[in-house]
């Protein structure tokens, strides 16, 4: 068994010289990668669709601070998206605050709100939680729709930033998301090695014990909804800049529930388990928009909608053959990603016994 003799060997960030390696060698592939894909055009992959990954990791991973490690409920992420996104801009368009300083100002602003939102926790737990904070991504959204201060319906456009007075472009935005994707998911993993993580994991497991023990279950509750809050804040400014362009419109219930199936595929309580979900879960959604395009399944798809459906119909497919799939991860590895890695990582440790 291996017994750690330190509270140094429990917050270290490298458990051993392989770790150490390994994660050498994933920084190394991570900084190339833009330049392998831009060579190779892997699968059809582009920059943006890194982008939107690394963004989509960020808010998986703040979604299971809430979800997996405290054991609360969220439907509303959406509209702390949407609230990081048009405050992130209305910062460096209107108030001229430079893009360094407006991220964190508009992801504590998200943060606020989480922390409101985590009120209602404090009495409120399972489906009616989840409707309470469905609720509250649905006001977000609205209420930023009706708001001249954000474009109104009209949405905002994202001003462009520059280097060296150089514009950046998507290759730029890729290393910034990069460096701020690392550094958040470096924060996650070590803020469960702290009293307030821990806090959170009690809670999960049991909040009436928790509470006996001392923990204070109205401050871990709502300080779980802010710091969930703020990572997806920081992602909300970062999508505003990828896309150039933000509406209210696509801030959408659909979008909380997609935030919330990446945790569950992934793996619910485990960090490696949100990025693989929300990695998976954007790749199959960007490719399945073209589905029709597949070499084979596509000409079978369209001429199944010409002789069954409309041709509009062919664009609902890819919503079907993404929740059979969501389905049967669900159903068949109930643990998600992390656990599929968990099993084979035992058979190989195992072997051949």
């Amino acid at each position: 068994m291996d017994i750690k003799r330190s509270y140094y060997e429990d917050i270290e960030l490298f458990k051993s010289k392989t770790v150490l390696i390994s994660s050498i060698i994933l920084f190394i592939f991570l900084f190339f990668l833009p330049w392998i894909v831009a060579k190779t055009h892997i699968l059809g992959f582009s920059v943006y669709l890194l982008n939107l990954i690394i963004i989509h990791c960020i808010v998986a991973i703040g979604l299971n601070i809430l979800v997996g490690y405290t054991g609360q409920i969220s439907l509303g992420h959406a509209g702390f998206f949407a609230i990081g996104a048009f405050t992130t801009v209305m910062f460096i368009s209107k108030l001229g605050i430079p893009f360094i300083f407006a991220l964190p100002m508009a992801a504590f602003v998200s943060a606020g709100f989480g922390f409101l939102l985590g009120l209602p926790s404090l009495r409120l737990e399972g489906p009616y939680l989840a409707i309470a904070t469905m609720g509250f991504g649905m006001a977000a959204t609205t209420t930023i729709k009706h708001l001249e201060l954000f474009g109104g319906r009209m949405g905002m456009h994202a001003p462009k930033l520059y280097l060296f007075g150089t514009p950046l472009k998507d290759i730029h935005f890729y290393y910034l998301i990069l460096g701020v994707g690392i550094i958040l998911t470096i924060a996650a993993i070590k803020l469960f090695k702290t009293k307030v993580g821990r806090a959170f994991i009690a809670i999960r497991d049991s909040d009436v014990a928790a509470g006996t023990m001392g923990v204070n279950l109205n401050y871990y509750k709502t300080l779980s909804f802010a710091v969930s809050a703020f990572y997806t804040g920081i992602a909300g400014g970062l999508y505003a800049f990828i896309l150039g362009f933000i509406n209210p419109e696509g801030f959408h219930i659909i979008m909380s529930i997609t935030f919330l199936a990446m945790v569950v595929v992934g793996g619910v309580g485990s960090i490696m388990g949100s990025i693989a979900g929300a990695t998976l879960m954007t790749y199959l959604d960007v490719k399945l928009q073209a589905i029709q395009d597949i070499p084979g399944l596509g000409a079978i798809l369209v001429s199944f909608s010409e002789k069954y459906m409309s041709m509009g119909g062919i664009s609902n497919v890819a919503i079907i053959v993404y929740g059979l799939i969501m389905i049967l991860i669900v159903i068949f590895e109930p643990l998600g990603i992390f656990g599929l890695w968990i099993r084979t990582k035992k058979y190989w440790k195992t072997y051949p016994f």
